[in-house]
């Protein structure tokens, strides 16, 4: 069951059971402002229902990169079906890396997820191969300012990191950041299509934006605040270091990730480490000026 629990004043973070992902949900006067919707149609009813339960008001919608676990509920979210309330168009805001990626491969990335999860759960694999995708229809390029029914809302792209479209939402008057998966908390952080080298900067950017008070809601996760975000690019500044040391010496990538400290994850931890490695080898062999 998805719920919501108010964590700063009328921002309310709710937790999807299956891989955790944080929802986001922004309410002011006349408006309100949800942040990710999920993996499938059927969750997105769900989250619809959670967020009634809550507010009325008529949403804006905000995708933090184009993953499935946190884009793929758009269609039913944006037009409002289910949650006991009549259709409505919900503006869908994205950085432009994640809009073009969900509309010019969201069905392309929708298979290829759905095989990779069908031997561990058919029913969601099922759920997610059937769902619509709905792409983002206002484009963030460096940063916007939204105002959520008299609050201020900014949506900033700090750089490359966790995918190459990633955004964070700031509300100030909350003092409060919802970071996406450029922030993973109780879990390693996910590599497979990241930039390994230049996630330590982003985040870098993203720590100079937090005051000493800050919580900052993570893509998966427990809230935290800035030292665990400080601890967290410390350990992908020494990944990055370690990648770019191996790559000088063509170091076989199981190797390299059995050396990082992402291995006290595990056997998944180890996988997301050597995800690392290689996209970080191909991310220092990118021309200059495209990395």
């Amino acid at each position: 069951m998805i719920a919501f629990t108010e964590i700063a004043d009328r921002v309310l973070v709710a937790v999807e059971p299956i891989v955790n992902v944080n929802v986001t949900l922004v309410v002011g006067d006349g408006q309100a402002l949800l942040i990710d919707t999920l993996s499938h149609d059927g969750q997105a009813r769900e989250l619809l229902t959670a967020i009634r339960g809550v507010t009325g008001e008529p949403l804006a919608v905000v995708n933090t990169h184009h993953h499935y676990d946190h884009a793929f509920g758009n269609a039913v979210v944006a037009d409002g079906t289910g949650g006991g309330q009549p259709p409505r168009d919900a503006p869908i805001f994205a950085h432009e890396e994640a809009a073009a990626l969900l509309r010019d491969k969201g069905t392309v990335l929708q298979r290829e997820w759905y095989e990779e999860l069908l031997p561990q759960d058919l029913a969601f694999a099922d759920a997610l191969g059937q769902c619509v995708i709905r792409p983002p229809d206002q484009i963030v390029h460096g940063e916007t300012s939204l105002d959520v029914g008299g609050r201020q809302v900014v949506l900033r792209h700090l750089g490359r990191g966790h995918t190459i479209g990633d955004l964070v939402v700031e509300v100030p008057d909350a003092d409060l950041v919802v970071a996406g998966d450029l922030v993973e908390e109780g879990a390693p952080p996910g590599f497979g299509d990241s930039f390994p080298i230049s996630w330590p900067d982003t985040l870098a950017a993203l720590l100079s934006r937090l005051g000493p008070q800050t919580r900052v809601v993570p893509g998966h996760g427990a809230v935290v605040g800035p030292d665990f975000v400080r601890a967290q690019h410390g350990e992908l500044s020494q990944l990055s270091w370690l990648i770019r040391e191996a790559h000088g010496d063509g170091g076989d990538p199981l190797k390299v990730a059995q050396k990082t400290t992402l291995t006290r994850f595990g056997e998944r931890g180890l996988q997301e480490a050597r995800h690392a490695v290689i996209r970080g080898y191909e991310e220092l062999e990118q021309p200059s000026s495209t990395r």
